[in-house]
């Protein structure tokens, strides 16, 4: 039987070698102003994200995952082009110089892929034409619709995500960028957080825990340069002032997670019932962390771990069992994931991209060499009083701040403070230290450009 047999598996095994892999489709879930520990598989003792701790059980979550810089606009330009600020040259809000054929989206349509946006958008004029499937909505929590209706924008993003997956031709590879609203506040309405009515019933008898570094000394440990006009600290007050004030806005701001969670489990749902879960990279990330009151502060946009650091979370069809459900430690940041896209679905990789490719770290047999350190920045927005600039120089044991407007320096030990309170930029004791950061930092912000 095996000698019958062997011609035709020996014929099967050239077709197959001579045939093409099937192209890896993409989707990305894309959260706004969610920071690492948003998640029950981070450990969060209160937030409810049953799909995403699903999807980390199914693929690996990357714990020290960050941004390259903390804002909506900014990080979204990173993430389509997978470089710093400093080059793709959106300081705010305002489309990047980035040539769109060098973006994962616009390079993944150029080969044949239908590629689609829901949601936020936020660097400039939304870019119809560049995708098959564009919907661009961002700012409220509810939007009016043209019959009179109204819908929240977390169920607008459901509607529309699950329209691409079951409208997409079926003879094309695909790509949807997902991009929620939520988490972030509406911020001009006095109850910032406005989940959906369903969602009320979720938390109403919890207490939130309140962060260790939440309060007025923390705030007061800032630089002198921090005061009430700074835009953290004014929001801080719309949110965070009062334990009830606290209390309501946490308990929503965890509804609209626990909403967008529950969005994920269902696009995932429809990946598996159309056969094509095994056949597509999810990936979950968010384009900045968030200061629940720690620091004094509301919002991100400085480069306190609060703030900078992010869930990601990634399943691949190609990775091995044994990887699935683990962690890992390494720095993976935003500007990474576009190359990543990109070479799981074997496309060029352009040499402006400065991330790197995180699958080796989930693929390859032996580690590769990775980066241990990488540069922060955030241009000032509107002026100095309101959001300063800063830069950092980033690492798991040690943080250097540079705020340039004020030239302010800090230092951190995150080892023995992990909160970023004691700043020693004055100590002795650190001052090799803190020239060999110098140095560096200098280095690699040159790097970034």
């Amino acid at each position: 039987m095996k000698r019958l047999f062997a011609p035709a598996a020996i014929l099967l095994a050239a077709l197959s070698s001579l045939c093409p892999a099937k192209p890896m489709n993409v989707v990305l879930l894309y959260a706004d102003d969610w920071r690492h520990d948003t998640l029950g598989a981070a450990g969060n003792p209160i937030v409810l994200t049953p799909e995403l701790d699903a999807l980390a059980r199914e693929g690996v979550r990357f714990t020290e995952n960050c941004v390259t810089t903390a804002i909506c606009g900014v990080s979204r330009a990173s993430l389509f082009t997978g470089q710093w600020m400093s080059r793709h040259g959106n300081v705010s809000f305002k489309p990047f110089k980035t040539p769109w054929e060098e973006t994962y989206p616009g390079i993944l349509r150029d080969q044949g892929y239908y590629v689609g946006h829901v949601g936020k958008w936020h660097n400039g004029k939304h870019p119809t034409d560049k995708f098959d499937f564009g919907r661009f909505y961002h700012g409220r929590h509810w939007i009016d619709m043209p019959d009179g209706s109204k819908v929240h924008v977390t169920k607008r993003n459901e509607n529309d995500a699950l329209e691409f997956l079951t409208e997409r031709p079926k003879d094309q590879p695909f790509c949807l960028t997902l991009a929620f609203f939520a988490t972030h506040a509406e911020d001009h309405n006095p109850k910032q957080f406005l989940p959906q009515p369903e969602s009320m019933k979720l938390y109403e008898d919890l207490t939130i825990p309140v962060p260790i570094n939440a309060t007025e000394e923390s705030w007061q440990n800032l630089p002198d340069f921090f005061n009430e006009k700074n835009e953290g600290r004014n929001r801080w007050h719309w949110r965070f002032d009062t334990p009830e004030k606290f209390q309501s806005m946490m308990k929503n701001y965890y509804r609209l997670a626990t909403e967008v969670d529950t969005v994920c489990g269902l696009v995932l749902k429809e990946l598996e019932k159309q056969g094509v879960l095994d056949e597509t990279l999810v990936i979950f990330t968010t384009d900045n962390g968030y200061y629940h009151a720690e620091h004094g502060l509301a919002d991100k946009w400085y480069p306190h771990q609060e703030s900078i650091r992010v869930p990601l979370i990634i399943r691949d069809p190609r990775m091995p069992e044994e990887k699935r459900g683990t962690t890992n430690n390494d720095f993976t940041l935003n500007v990474d994931l576009a190359p990543t896209i990109l070479a799981a679905t074997d496309s060029h990789i352009p040499e402006t991209m400065q991330g790197q490719d995180i699958a080796p770290l989930y693929l390859a047999e032996t580690k590769p060499e990775w980066r241990t350190e990488f540069f922060y920045e955030h241009a000032t927005l509107q002026k100095a009083s309101f959001i300063p600039a800063s830069e950092a120089l980033v690492r798991k044991d040690f943080k250097y701040f540079y705020w340039p407007e004020q030239k302010v320096e800090q230092l951190f030990d995150l080892r023995t403070d992990p909160h970023e309170e004691n700043d020693l930029i004055n100590s002795a004791e650190h001052a090799e230290k803190l020239a060999e950061m110098r140095s560096q930092f200098a280095k690699l912000k040159a790097a970034a450009r």
